[in-house]
């Protein structure tokens, strides 16, 4: 088992307390959640599930406040500005929190300028080439990749998202040379991929397996070190030819650097609580999402980890904004 999976296991399993009795002034209001990308995407999806389910547990409504732009880096800037009391939290993204801050240059550095709640989810994402493509496994599609450098192209929903990264990675564990196109979200980028206008791409599970179970795509791999129980048939990349390869599409709570520990303790065991639902997990499982409650010195320790990580990948790629 690699060191990530074996920290996202043990925050994953990290002992849950009771709800800590609640401070008598928090929450007074409303609690802001806010989501840096699109109505509809999968953050917001994410949150609107879990949303009604807190909201019970910490005696206030919940509200999705979505704040596009920059690729979360909008949503960050408005986190950072918030008053620190509880009432504004963020849901943060693997690109939001680690890649953003080596591609544009920021006010704040995202991994250890908020306070950290918990982990929320593993997004699982499948390694997908249209129907019409020869390729049957990700050895085959190595090969071709190695017979033809610079020709084979993938697509992903933006620069620095999880399936840029995942395709990043593979182009350096593989020897190979791929190409990247990048879109401004996963609409167009399905369309495109079923159409043959790429070759290939890491998308998530909710946008790519029903075009899977109609024949329009091909699942060649799950990204992560182990295999999904949503398509258990699926082998990882690990298993196809490309050993130690792991990398996990992670949404995380996050709240303004100085949140008092007693609030910061209350959403947390919030969540453990509402990421446990029956109905949230029926919906997440829907959605291809794998919960992953943590305590925040994991997520804060499992951010860092993924910072330093993501920073090699993305310098030796030689990636930037535009």
């Amino acid at each position: 088992m690699t060191r990530r999976r074996t920290l996202l296991r043990a925050a994953a399993l990290a002992p849950l307390a009771g709800l800590p009795a609640r401070a008598e002034t928090w929450p007074s209001r409303p609690i802001r959640v806010i989501v840096g990308f699109v109505a509809g995407g999968g953050v917001d999806i994410t949150m609107r599930i879990l949303a009604p389910k807190l909201g019970a547990l910490l005696g206030q409504s919940v509200v999705v406040d979505n704040r596009p732009g920059g690729a979360g880096n909008l949503a960050n800037e408005i986190l950072a500005q918030s008053p620190a009391d509880g009432h504004t939290l963020m849901v943060g993204t693997i690109g939001q929190m680690t890649v953003n801050p080596l591609l544009t240059r920021l006010n704040l550095d995202p991994v250890h300028d908020f306070t950290p709640i918990s982990l929320l989810v593993d997004v699982t994402n499948l390694m997908v080439v249209p129907a019409d493509r020869p390729w049957r496994s990700v050895a085959e599609l190595v090969a071709a990749a190695k017979a033809k450098p610079g020709v084979l192209t993938y697509g992903s929903s933006s620069v620095g998202s999880a399936g840029h990264l995942a395709a990043a990675l593979l182009d350096q564990a593989a020897g190979i040379e791929t190409v990247h196109v990048p879109y401004r979200g996963g609409g167009q980028l399905i369309t495109d991929l079923i159409s043959g206008k790429i070759d290939f791409s890491f998308a998530t599970a909710a946008t790519t397996i029903p075009h899977v179970q109609t024949g329009r795509l091909r699942a060649l791999a799950v990204p992560t070190a182990h295999r999904s129980a949503l398509v258990p048939e699926v082998p990882t990349v690990a298993e196809s030819g490309v050993p130690g390869f792991d990398v996990v599409n992670w949404y995380g709570l996050l709240a303004p650097k100085g949140t008092p520990e007693q609030v910061v303790a209350q959403v947390n065991a919030a969540l453990h609580t509402a990421l446990r639902d029956a109905e949230v997990l029926e919906k997440f499982a829907a959605q291809g999402l794998e919960p992953l409650p943590s305590t925040p010195e994991a997520f804060q320790a499992f951010m860092e980890a993924e910072s330093v990580r993501w920073t090699r990948v993305v310098r030796a790629a030689g990636i930037t904004s535009n």
